[in-house]
């Protein structure tokens, strides 16, 4: 599912004008970016939670040469999906 299905899915669902929906889906989801930039947690209950962790420099292999390199930390976002949620996708 891409972003105009599930637009098209939450208006049918909800009874609004797509254009109604465009605009409830893409105010959530600037919502959750912009928490998660602020360092905070997102927690959608019955569906999970969004939270940014540290990633810690790694060792690698250079695929074009095979030597050692050092591949530099940073930030990711992680999804934790709720306990009802892997329940009904199993």
């Amino acid at each position: 599912m891409n972003k105009a299905e599930l637009i098209g899915l939450v208006a049918e669902k909800a009874g609004l004008a797509k254009k109604d929906a465009e605009l409830a889906v893409n105010a959530m989801l600037e919502e959750i970016e912009l928490a998660l930039v602020r360092g905070e947690e997102v927690k959608l209950s019955g569906f999970g939670g969004f939270t940014i962790r540290d990633r810690k420099p790694r060792r690698g292999v250079n695929p074009t040469d095979g030597s050692d390199i050092v591949i530099p930390g940073g930030k990711t976002i992680v999804f934790k999906p709720s306990k009802l949620f892997k329940e009904r996708v199993q």
